[in-house]
């Protein structure tokens, strides 16, 4: 070989001759074919397989215990491709307490596009019930609710949506399948933003699909992921596989934190109220016990105060950051109705924690800094 050849070529032959206990990235997106030809199944491009994103969906999948997993770029993207495997004049059912992200991509892409869309209280079950009609074909569960922590009865949706030929969906981002497991409890679909409590560090943008049965609905989305090309990069689905290694005990430190902060601001005379399904007193509680095995790291509460006052004390702030997004080992916590936009419904004294990992004392110290009257 010559110099130029020799430097594209080089090294195509040499592997690891013992089994890695990590896997390597594959950062290649292409394959060679066989000198046979193209066969069905082969891998040929990235966009379509490539074999730390087969790894990553094993791992989605195995986490769920559910057939099939497909893994994407974002969550919105997961969540879009659960859309956009409906057909156009399609009806859904959605909670009116919903990620901001999410009631977005409802109103300005998939409405134009054809999908009929009730945001509506899915407390209810019989208001649920309700607004099913002959179009109806999916059922959108999120639970607890961002931010309102609402809790849905999955078990008595999911139910609900196949006695009506619908499919039931729920966005398990928030208690991620170590405190919740919607699939064993009757739903058809998980959506992730593995950005969150999968990735854990704030350094990965990632989402999930997870169905219970590898049957044709699920196809329809392998489809769209394949088509439509929003999938990870190897190194995202590297790292989220890595990410997700410590993940059970991640969670747990989340847990632990955010229940005894849950308390701690539910005794503060500035506190109005506290959202989070671990405390007695939360409406969904007695659903939320039955249907999670813990509680997860989030918590929002109302000041006894106005909006200014609100993001007033989010401001004072030492240790907790000042963020919009979720599931990291720092905590953060904001003002939540200044990042949701047209159509929320959240409280204007509303602030939403993430609650980390750092010593939970340290945490309260930092609370009752910005909610003192100094």
């Amino acid at each position: 070989m010559r110099t130029k050849t020799k430097a594209i070529h080089a090294a195509m032959e040499v592997a690891n001759p013992n089994p890695d206990i990590v896997p390597p990235v594959h950062r290649s997106t292409v394959y060679e074919l066989d000198k046979e030809g193209r066969s069905e199944g082969d891998w040929h491009y990235t966009r379509l397989e490539n074999p730390n994103r087969v790894q990553w969906e094993q791992v989605l999948k195995v986490m769920e215990e559910g057939e099939a997993a497909a893994a994407f770029s974002s969550g919105v993207a997961a969540a879009s491709a659960v859309f956009q495997a409906l057909e156009p004049g399609d009806h859904i059912i959605i909670p009116e307490d919903v990620y901001a992200g999410n009631r977005k991509l409802v109103h300005d892409l998939m409405k134009p596009w054809g999908l009929q869309a009730d945001f509506i209280d899915m407390t209810d079950l019989k208001n649920v019930e309700d607004h099913i009609n002959d179009n109806t074909r999916l059922i959108w569960i999120e639970s607890p609710s961002n931010p309102l922590m609402n809790i849905m009865d999955i078990e008595a949706i999911s139910d609900l949506a196949h006695q009506n030929d619908a499919m039931a969906c729920v966005d398990n981002t928030w208690p991620t399948p170590i405190n919740q497991m919607p699939l064993k409890l009757g739903a058809d679909l998980v959506v992730h933003s593995t950005t969150k409590y999968f990735g854990g560090h704030s350094d990965i943008l990632g989402g999930a699909v997870v169905s219970r049965k590898n049957d044709e609905r699920f196809e329809k989305i392998r489809m769209v992921q394949r088509t439509g090309g929003a999938v990870p990069s190897p190194d995202d689905c590297w790292m989220l596989a890595r990410s997700t290694r410590t993940l059970p005990y991640r969670m747990k430190g989340h847990n632990q934190n955010a229940e005894t902060l849950a308390r701690f601001l539910q005794n503060h005379p500035k506190v109005e109220k506290v959202f989070y399904p671990g405390l007695a007193t939360h409406a969904g509680h007695e659903i939320a016990a039955k249907q999670m095995s813990s509680f997860g790291g989030m918590i929002s509460f109302l000041i006894d105060g106005s909006a200014e006052e609100a993001i007033e004390i989010v401001g004072k702030s030492k240790l907790i950051g000042r963020a919009t997004s979720l599931g990291g080992v720092e905590s953060t916590w904001e003002h939540r109705r200044s990042s949701e936009g047209e159509g929320s419904i959240t409280p204007e004294n509303l602030i939403r924690i993430s609650v980390g990992l750092e010593h939970a004392d340290d945490l309260l110290e930092d609370l009752e800094r910005a909610l003192s009257d100094e």
